[in-house]
């Protein structure tokens, strides 16, 4: 009997061992109420291979708020409501092509040397799969931005980017987290807004 006993004891000794790393693994993925983070600094290796994995959907979609799409897209020489997008990190740049009615515009985005990372609780009741409240994320990139084709005459001088990729997640960042994004140009003669879902990352 004492055999059987100690026999027993050992498997669930053993067992926990198994079970251990898995769960500290999961807690380190696990967010927490209240949580919120906002930092700035050049992205790591590991930040770099999810940018990489990340695709454009099918379609952007012009802001336009309450204005008129002319008045919203101010240097795009093609004005739509939405276009046809194709887009995704070449190289150390993102490049996107809109096309709309056989016309064509690429914006191409440098990769900046900094990321804005920004993560928070907003406290909507809803669980994330590692444990804890489903956070918001943002990564925020800025910079200097070219254009051809439509947008091309609106590109005069130094003509800014901000790009902006949101989602849902825990604690850990996964590109599968990210699942709508935001683009808006600013120069002294362009002055426009694009959004759109992001595809299953690759």
């Amino acid at each position: 009997m004492k055999g059987r006993t100690r026999a027993l004891f050992s498997l669930a000794a053993l067992s926990l061992v198994f079970l251990l790393p898995g769960r500290a693994w999961a807690c380190a993925c696990c967010s927490h109420e209240g949580s919120y983070y906002v930092g700035t600094g050049r992205p790591s290796e590991y930040e770099l291979s999810l940018v990489r994995q990340i695709r454009f959907g099918p379609k952007a979609t012009l802001y336009t708020a309450e204005a008129d799409p002319e008045d919203a897209a101010k240097g795009v020489a093609h004005v739509a409501e939405s276009y046809a997008l194709g887009g995704s990190l070449v190289g150390r740049a993102w490049k996107l092509t809109f096309r709309d009615a056989g016309k064509t515009g690429t914006l191409s985005l440098p990769l900046p040397a900094k990321l804005t990372s920004y993560t928070a609780d907003i406290h909507d009741g809803q669980t994330s799969p590692g444990g804890g409240p489903l956070l918001y994320k943002e990564w925020r990139f800025e910079g200097l931005v070219s254009g051809t084709g439509f947008f091309g005459a609106g590109i005069a001088g130094p003509t800014k980017y901000l790009l902006v990729l949101q989602g849902r997640g825990n604690a850990c960042q996964n590109a599968e987290d990210f699942r709508h994004w935001r683009l808006q140009i600013n120069g002294r003669k362009a002055e426009y807004a694009f959004y759109g879902e992001l595809a299953d990352p690759q």
